[in-house]
């Protein structure tokens, strides 16, 4: 049953809690990049990422993950504390991230999909996103069979996406109601098609898009992953941690509990081959409350990490849960937004 207001009850004590005992933020980054489309909205210019870094010196505290789980297992957070994460492990992250970071003297969390970095493949949005949303033309009709169903698209009115086309449309981004082309309509439709499904039939659909668009692209210089050379490199200095983030970044509630633990330990394994040292963190792909499940956190409480991040809005208090700890995800916001948005997080409003 749902108790009428208890939702803005729980808004009001979380604020009064918070401006009592103001706890930590974790935020969430992707990409330190500046592409003319980002669906997702996943990155943070360069500009914008260093003006981020030094208002949190200036109005909280930056401390690392490993840190502020040290404190939450005494039952403690540094008030006003601020851990910054980043999710995949996009190149960018070592060669436009890392030198800001280490300018500022802040410290991160780098989370690692390890399947990526063997391949030298793009992230699966990101061959969706060139497949279907950059210039070029395309068959009139698309066929693909998932699950038993057979999913139907019609671009025969438009088969041509034009430079213009391209240029006129490179600022919408997927949490837009609108969908101003037959592309983005399919762009859409795949990514939800796609999101649940295990690795393997994931791959297999995207190597059946690949061909279909007439594609042979394995990965833009732009998108590409981290290599295993390059985990290492991020990790040198230590001020970045590495954290493991499964194999294939596939949603691990729609899997059975023996693939999502081998995607969970299997990314730990392949990250302490390269870096010599036990991996400690960990964070759910997509990492929304229905994108894990309560198997999910035994399961990465079983396989030796000492914490957990998930996806969903709330500042970390002591008595969090280690495994399910709440993030707050970064755009690519100017300083004054990024200021305004870091004061509300600490006052709670979220």
């Amino acid at each position: 049953m749902r108790v009428r207001g208890l939702g803005r009850v729980k808004s009001i004590g979380r604020k009064w809690r918070n401006r009592l005992s103001p706890g930590a933020l974790i935020l969430l980054y992707h990409r330190v990049a500046e592409h003319a489309s980002d669906p997702q909205q996943l990155q943070v210019s360069q500009s914008n990422f260093a003006e981020h870094l030094r208002i949190l010196k200036e109005i909280a505290t930056p401390i690392s993950l490993p840190e502020l789980t040290r404190s939450l297992r005494e039952r403690r957070v540094p008030a006003r504390s601020v851990v910054v994460t980043f999710d995949d492990g996009a190149a960018d992250n070592l060669l436009a991230a890392k030198p800001i970071l280490e300018r500022e003297d802040v410290p991160a969390t780098v989370f690692i999909a390890t399947g990526y970095m063997k391949t030298g493949r793009e992230y699966w949005w990101d061959e969706v996103e060139r497949l279907v949303l950059q210039p070029g033309e395309l068959p009139a009709t698309l066929d693909l069979a998932v699950d038993g169903k057979l999913h139907r698209w019609d671009l025969s009115a438009k088969t041509k996406y034009t430079p213009t086309d391209y240029t006129a449309h490179s600022g919408w981004n997927a949490a837009r109601g609108d969908e101003p082309t037959l592309r983005h309509q399919l762009y859409r439709s795949l990514i939800d098609v796609l999101y649940p499904l295990a690795p393997a039939e994931r791959f297999q659909q995207l190597d059946y898009l690949k061909s279909w668009a007439g594609d042979v692209t394995l990965s833009r210089d732009s998108h590409r992953p981290l290599t295993a050379d390059e985990v290492k490199q991020l990790s040198d200095g230590g001020r970045i941690e590495i954290g493991a983030h499964t194999v294939s970044h596939s949603m691990l509630s729609a899997l059975p509990a023996s693939l999502q633990r081998d995607e969970i330990k299997q990314s730990k394994a392949d990250l302490e081959e390269i870096l010599s040292f036990p991996v400690r963190s960990f964070a759910y792909p997509f990492g929304t409350l229905s994108d894990y499940t309560r198997e999910t956190v035994s399961l990465v409480k079983q396989l030796d990490f000492d914490c957990a991040c998930s996806n969903f809005k709330d500042m970390v208090q002591p008595g969090a849960d280690l495994f399910q700890l709440p993030r707050l995800i970064v755009r690519d916001w100017k300083a004054e937004e990024f200021a305004n948005r870091i004061a509300s997080w600490f006052r709670g409003d979220l």
